[in-house]
């Protein structure tokens, strides 16, 4: 968690902003049904096979919600889970343990979706080298926790928003009118505003990438919706004098045919915005 865009205060504030949305003015079931003095414990279970994602985070929301709350993991972040798994407690006051209950089941069981599903990617891919990287294709506000969870299932975070990296993508190519302009304009923004920033270009054809290689201001270069066969052309071509990234089309039935080309990275979109949550429950005894 700790680096420069997954920190204490993104969680922070993002724990703050959805426990506000889930209880507005009160948990009125709770407050109606059960009294402000009763105690429990609930067992956290897993009920299938995954990469286990979000205990850190769950432990973040028990604490803003009721810091006397006491939580107890068998697990980490990271761990294999088998299905039917009870992975931890939490024990207090019975009030507190179900006003953060949903709050912290909906980030776990889709943390660990994300974690599972990347990290089968990231061991089929293993034995190439090739790295694998999650993309802005988030859900609005919970990119922090969405990004955490590939980075646990041993995934690679690729720019956490717009202000962290320049990419050059077709859209951009085509307002500036051409790949040179574009790479242009970027490298005298840099040099005004004494940025010192990674700069990575898409390019859609072995043009635009022998272009790409040519600049001394790029950092890295997407190869966008290239065949393998293609990609395997242009990672000769440029011979290890830039890391090269692949994107566009690539899934887990196709995954393999790209990394056998000898790419640097593989970044898919699919890892964040379409992917299975895990089942997940907590019950009280």
């Amino acid at each position: 968690m700790n680096t420069k865009n997954i920190s204490e205060k993104n969680i922070q504030t993002f724990i703050k902003a959805a426990l506000e949305e889930d209880e507005g003015t009160g948990d009125i079931t709770s407050l109606a049904t059960i009294s402000s003095d009763a105690t429990g414990l609930a067992k956290c279970i897993v009920k299938e096979n995954c990469i286990i994602a979000g205990i850190e985070l769950a432990d973040l929301i028990f604490a803003e919600v009721d810091s006397s709350l006491i939580t107890e993991w068998n697990y980490s972040d990271g761990n294999n889970i088998a299905a039917n798994t009870i992975i931890g407690t939490v024990k207090g006051k019975t009030r507190s343990i179900l006003l953060a209950e949903r709050l912290v089941l909906n980030c776990m069981q889709r943390m660990s979706g994300i974690a599972t599903a990347t990290n089968k990617l990231v061991q089929l891919v293993k034995p190439y080298g090739t790295k694998i990287l999650d993309t802005r294709k988030t859900t609005p506000n919970f990119r922090v926790c969405e990004k955490w969870a590939v980075r646990i299932g041993g995934g690679i975070n690729h720019r956490f928003g717009l202000d962290d990296a320049i990419l050059i993508k077709d859209n951009h190519i085509n307002a500036a009118g051409s790949i040179e302009q574009a790479i242009n304009q970027c490298d005298s923004y840099i040099q005004s505003n004494k940025l010192n920033i990674p700069v990575i270009v898409e390019v859609r054809n072995l043009i635009e990438l022998q272009i790409a290689l040519a600049s001394n201001i790029i950092d890295r270069i997407l190869l966008d919706n290239f065949s393998p066969e293609l990609m395997k052309e242009a990672v000769a071509l440029v011979n290890k004098q830039k890391p090269l990234e692949a994107s566009g089309g690539i899934n887990v039935s196709n995954i393999l045919s790209y990394a056998k080309t000898g790419i640097d990275f593989i970044s898919l979109g699919m890892l964040t915005h379409h992917v299975q949550s895990i089942d997940i429950s907590l019950k009280l005894n």
